[in-house]
């Protein structure tokens, strides 16, 4: 077992494009706290937090941006291709990084935890844990991802691709390798049969996350992959969106689904994640003739408890305009209209400035008041 007692932790890694995330994000949905180790180094990095004084000092403050953040494309500039550079950051940034995901795994009281990080085979992380997962892809995939999600050419793709460690050695290392090749689908069966051959070997450590709550009438229940085809026909009728079973397979690789239910009849649904240690609620749609406070009411609440269980800090929710206008109920659920700027808190702000769209209305609540890496 791991060093932390009580806990059954999976270490994931696997290249870049290789669909790591992804692949995290369904152990989740299966029962799994998840943690993402490059997303905290970015948070170590946030101004005021324990990594961004020195980083400035070694490397100048040349690197900041005009808000005074460090400009993390400049820093990639510099360290990307200059081993001792990128030793000097990783030699700041690492302590920090280990010392939240020490503390996260600790205060979690999920009995399995999955550590997504890029370098966990190389640094100490994967010595703490029981198996390791890999994810795996062919480099003409991770080119092609690279080029369509983050606007790299050709050659600069390969060059990111060619600066790592060998995938296969990563590869060589697993005790789980998760072809991500093929289909969600395809993708959501190895998972799942990798997350069995845990349930079976460590008796009653794991089990499928099975949830329902009722709230006056309503009964809120998480969405499962194997309810694609409800939930694209949810979204397609209330939210107006045409959407196919395919799709919704799509987007549990990056959300979860609770959806509302009124005598057994789907009524509404939310789709939300949690990243970053922040809950971004990305849908919400009820039907037009119920009692719209009731329903999101019950939708908002089983989201936070969620939300509490994995530790995140706060709560952004990304409205329609007709939802926008309800201000009395996200009033009374703790919520206010803001602006990404008016956060204050990197993470947050970044968190807003991704998913908020021209059509949308933010609305945000904080959830935990003892935030993780906390500016000093």
């Amino acid at each position: 077992m791991s060093d932390w007692h009580g806990k059954y932790v999976i270490g994931l890694t696997g290249n870049i494009a290789t669909g790591k995330s992804v692949v995290r994000k369904m152990l989740e949905h299966l029962g799994a706290y998840s943690i993402d180790a490059d997303a905290l180094a970015h948070r170590a990095m946030a101004k005021g937090a324990p990594a961004y004084q020195p980083i400035v000092e070694f490397f100048g403050v040349w690197v900041l941006g005009k808000n005074q953040e460090i400009d993390r494309k400049k820093l990639g500039s510099l360290v990307f291709g200059a081993p001792d550079a990128m030793q000097k950051l990783e030699e700041i940034v690492h302590p920090f990084v280990s010392q939240a995901i020490d503390l996260l795994v600790k205060r979690s009281k999920h009995k399995v935890v999955v550590i997504e990080a890029i370098k966990l085979l190389e640094g100490n992380i994967a010595s703490l844990c029981d198996n390791i997962w890999v994810a795996d892809t062919p480099e003409s995939i991770q080119i092609t991802r690279l080029m369509q999600k983050r606007g790299l050419d050709q050659a600069e793709a390969r060059k990111r691709i060619h600066a790592q460690n060998p995938q296969k050695d990563k590869v060589d290392a697993a005790d789980v390798v998760i072809d991500n090749s093929g289909s969600f689908e395809d993708l959501w069966k190895q998972v799942s049969a990798g997350w069995k051959t845990i349930s079976q070997s460590e008796e009653s450590v794991v089990s499928e996350v099975v949830r329902e709550a009722k709230a006056g009438n309503f009964a809120v229940n998480r969405g499962h992959p194997r309810n694609s085809e409800e939930i694209a026909a949810l979204m397609t009728r209330l939210g107006k969106t045409k959407m196919n079973s395919n799709d919704v397979m799509a987007a549990f690789g990056e959300k979860a689904f609770f959806i509302l239910e009124l005598e057994e009849k789907l009524v509404g649904l939310a789709g939300w994640q949690v990243e970053n240690l922040v809950t971004r609620v990305t849908d919400l749609h009820i039907n037009a003739n119920l009692s719209a406070e009731s329903g999101l009411k019950a939708l908002i609440e089983e989201i936070e408890k969620a939300s509490k269980s994995l530790q995140s800090e706060a709560a952004l929710l990304f409205l329609s305009a007709e939802l926008a206008t309800r201000e009395s109920i996200w009033k009374g659920l703790g919520y206010e209209k803001r602006t990404p700027l008016s956060l204050g808190v990197q993470a947050w702000q970044d968190s807003a400035e991704e998913k908020l769209s021209p059509d949308k209305t933010l609305f945000f609540k904080q959830l935990r008041v003892d935030r993780v890496l906390r500016p000093i």
